[in-house]
């Protein structure tokens, strides 16, 4: 009987621990590594879906009001600046060519980002990144995927109201000259 006692107590404690910690952390809003971790993860997840669909207006939700987002070359600040000129850029490459006389008319070209081996230190409500990306496409003729552009993310990033954004995201391009990062490495 008083080893069932003791294991009751036991048991008891190790709830009402758990209770007490999960309360406290719910009541001041505090979240873990894992918990910002997979937030992070999934706004990256959502820039790309969003990039790749063309859906501009959450493109730029994904970016704090006065977000940066630096392409070398090209450096906007602002969801409404980062919008207008994505928007002309995708104007300007949204034309496919149609099928020459006597060709067999394609179906519209897809391209697909990936990002992969993301690294990310957390402190507080603020957060630093980095990851490579890589985009799959198959705008040939015979629609095969092929993998055609790569780089690296550089990101800053901040949680508002509860969710993370990034406040500046450089981009890398490992295949076009003027857009190749630093020989060091960007992580830490």
């Amino acid at each position: 009987m008083r080893r069932i006692s003791l294991i009751c107590l036991i048991l008891i404690t190790i709830l009402s621990i758990t209770f007490i910690m999960t309360y406290s952390s719910a009541e001041t809003g505090a979240t873990s590594y894992a918990e910002d971790r997979a937030l992070i993860e999934d706004l990256q997840a959502r820039y790309m879906f969003a990039l790749d669909f063309g859906d501009l207006d959450t493109y730029v939700k994904t970016f704090t009001e006065d977000g940066i987002l630096d392409i070398i070359g090209f450096k906007w600040q602002g969801r409404e600046n980062i919008k207008r000129e994505l928007g002309a850029m995708s104007a300007n490459m949204a034309n496919e060519k149609p099928a020459a006389e006597g060709e067999k008319e394609l179906y519209p070209s897809t391209g697909r980002h990936n990002i992969t081996n993301i690294v990310i230190k957390v402190n507080g409500n603020k957060a630093t990144g980095r990851a490579y990306w890589f985009h799959m496409g198959n705008d040939n003729p015979e629609r095969k995927a092929t993998l055609d552009s790569y780089g690296y993310y550089e990101d800053d990033m901040e949680k508002v109201n509860g969710e993370w954004l990034f406040s500046k995201r450089i981009i890398y391009n490992e295949q076009m000259k003027e857009w190749i990062g630093s020989k060091k490495n960007p992580s830490w």
